[in-house]
C-alpha cells in the first residue's frame, strides 16, 4: 500500500536556525531517507522551498484564472517536504512517521494514496 508522510512545519521556522543548524536538520532527513531506502519502503522523497517569492497557488474558476505569489500571509504552516512510501499497512506507515527526524520540529501527516472519489 501507498502512503505519503506530509510535513507540515510552521511557516518561518527555517529563517530561526543558524545556517548550521539547519544543514544539520537536513542532513538528518537525508539519513533518515537512506534507511528507508535500505528497508525497500522508501519509493520518493522531496524537500520543498519556502513558501517565499518563488511560491505561487493557482485556481481556475468559471474559466478564468487566478494565480498567487508568496508569501501566502495566512499561512501559518507550509509543506516542507514529503515521503512516499510502499508499506504493507497503515501501521507500518504510522510507526515510519514516529522514527521520522521532522516528528520532533513539525508534524508529519500520513495519508494513504488513494482516488480522489474515494
Amino acid at each position: 500500500m501507498s502512503y505519503m508522510l506530509l510535513i507540515h512545519e510552521p511557516v518561518g521556522q527555517r529563517q530561526t536556525r543558524t545556517l548550521a543548524e539547519g544543514q544539520a536538520v537536513y542532513d538528518r532527513m537525508l539519513q533518515f531517507a537512506d534507511e528507508l531506502k535500505s528497508r525497500g519502503v522508501l519509493c520518493a522523497v522531496e524537500s520543498l522551498a519556502s513558501q517565499d517569492s518563488r511560491a505561487a497557488r493557482v485556481q481556475v474558476r468559471e474559466g478564468r484564472t487566478q494565480v498567487m505569489d508568496g508569501p501566502f500571509a495566512e499561512a501559518k504552516e507550509m509543506v516542507g517536504g514529503f515521503f512516499l512510501l510502499d508499506v504493507g499497512n497503515r501501521d507500518e506507515a504510522l510507526a515510519i512517521a514516529r522514527e521520522c527526524p521532522a516528528a520532533e520540529w513539525a508534524m508529519v501527516e500520513v495519508r494513504e494514496v488513494a482516488p480522489c472519489y474515494t
